[in-house]
């Protein structure tokens, strides 16, 4: 055999391969670009940005309690209304602290109550924070579980729910404010209704509206979800365990003085004080304490409720079918639940007769969700949330923050009404 018969063959032999690692290495070159793709823009692999968001906010809010100065605002005043119930009293006009009286349900002061104990009567502030820095990781927990469940958010927009906003950093660990408390209690219900587990989710919300009050901004679409999901007996039944959980918390001060304690702690009409307020300071301290003002924004909010019930929600349930006793109990979807949930939630705060600067926790964490459900290109969601961060971090407010800020709500509002609803199992089947 001559030697350009041996050669030929292995020369081919080597080329193929080449050839055929080339091919492999530009295949596993392409799957990893593919996951790295994958891992920055598609919501439905979002686990791994959400694990590693956790861990940096770990060291976040560490950071922030070491370095950051801690502000005394309210703590100490909770402390007192709690100490005054410890010492035996259980008169809620009695109940008071630097700030003023008790104004919360009997939720908070049995919440509080522990934290008194844990903090060494309150004194030890710096275990408050660390305290407060779980609060702020639980709520992240519960809150990417609800992103992670309904595949809304690329992973790459999910720093903006944690990492960027000071605001809410400055609410949990260094102001330690009461409605982060109420918030978890909230996200954890959403979190139930998602597994299909109502009375879970229908304890837990009672509970943090005996936190605090702003958790019944979610009852509207709670009531459109209940009747969706259940019948009226068994609705019926689960509005009986959240009232029943209110007076249980709240009966010890309803035995000594009802009238005190239902006017304390469910004051629907208590006036806010003008100096404090982020959405009205374009309007003046007279129209801003006015009740033919306030009686407006109720007509309003009950009004754009009525709207989106028509517009929205009565894909979701008829209210004409409620005494059907032929009615099937119905699936929801986790983006009907969410989404009536947080939409419920955020036509009460666009209506608020005053947001105060703690108050932004009550719907941060929602917002994006909001965003993300109308149709505007990545950059104008960015700008409408970039917006609201800036108007909520300036202090004291402004004509012009406030202002702006109403209209990122109703660009938002507007949105919301006008954007599809996305296929259920239930649409697909008819």
């Amino acid at each position: 055999m001559t030697l350009r018969g041996t050669v030929m063959p292995q020369l081919k032999r080597t080329n193929r391969n080449i050839s055929s690692r080339k091919k492999e290495d530009d295949s596993s070159w392409s799957k990893a670009m593919k996951s790295a793709y994958a891992a920055i823009f598609d919501p439905t692999q979002a686990t791994v940005a959400m694990v590693l968001l956790l861990l940096a906010e770990a060291f976040l809010n560490v950071f922030i309690i070491r370095a950051v100065k801690y502000t005394e605002i309210d703590w100490v005043a909770y402390m007192q209304e709690v100490e005054g119930v410890i010492n035996g009293t259980y008169d809620y006009t009695l109940l008071k602290g630097d700030t003023g009286p008790l104004v919360y349900p009997g939720g908070f002061v049995c919440v509080y109550t522990v934290l008194y104990y844990l903090t060494d009567l309150g004194t030890n502030i710096r275990l408050a924070q660390y305290i407060y820095m779980f609060f702020y990781l639980l709520t992240i927990i519960l809150v990417f579980n609800i992103y992670r469940k309904v595949c809304k958010l690329p992973p790459w927009a999910l720093v903006f729910i944690c990492a960027i906003s000071y605001r809410v950093h400055s609410i949990y660990v260094l102001r330690l404010f009461n409605d982060p408390v109420a918030m978890i209690f909230l996200y954890s219900a959403v979190n139930c209704f998602l597994y299909d587990r109502w009375l879970a989710g229908c304890v837990l919300y009672s509970l943090g509206v005996s936190v605090k009050m702003n958790i019944l901004l979610f009852a509207p679409g709670l009531l459109v979800l209940l009747l969706k999901r259940h019948n009226l007996s068994t609705t019926f039944l689960l509005l009986s365990v959240c009232a029943l959980i209110q007076v249980s918390l709240g009966a010890p001060f309803l035995i000594e003085n009802p009238v005190g304690y239902i006017m304390g702690a469910f004051n629907l009409g208590r006036q806010f004080l003008f100096k404090w307020t982020v959405n009205w300071r374009f309007l003046s301290e007279e129209i801003f304490g006015s009740r033919y003002f306030h009686v407006s924004l109720l007509a309003g909010h009950l009004t754009t409720l009525w709207i989106f019930y028509q517009a929205r929600w009565r894909e979701i349930f008829n209210f004409s079918n409620i005494f059907n006793s032929k009615k099937k109990e119905g699936v929801i979807s986790a983006n009907d639940i969410v989404r009536t949930l947080f939409v419920s939630n955020f036509i009460g705060i666009c209506f608020s007769r005053s947001l105060h600067y703690q108050f932004y926790v009550w719907y941060f964490h929602t917002l994006h969700y909001l965003v993300w459900d109308i149709n505007l290109p990545s950059i104008y969601k960015m700008l409408i949330l970039g917006t609201i961060e800036m108007c909520w971090n300036t202090y004291p407010s402004t004509v012009v923050s406030s202002a702006a800020l109403h209209c990122c709500h109703l660009v938002i509002l507007l949105g919301l009404l006008m954007s599809g609803r996305e296929p259920t199992p239930e649409t697909k089947k008819e």
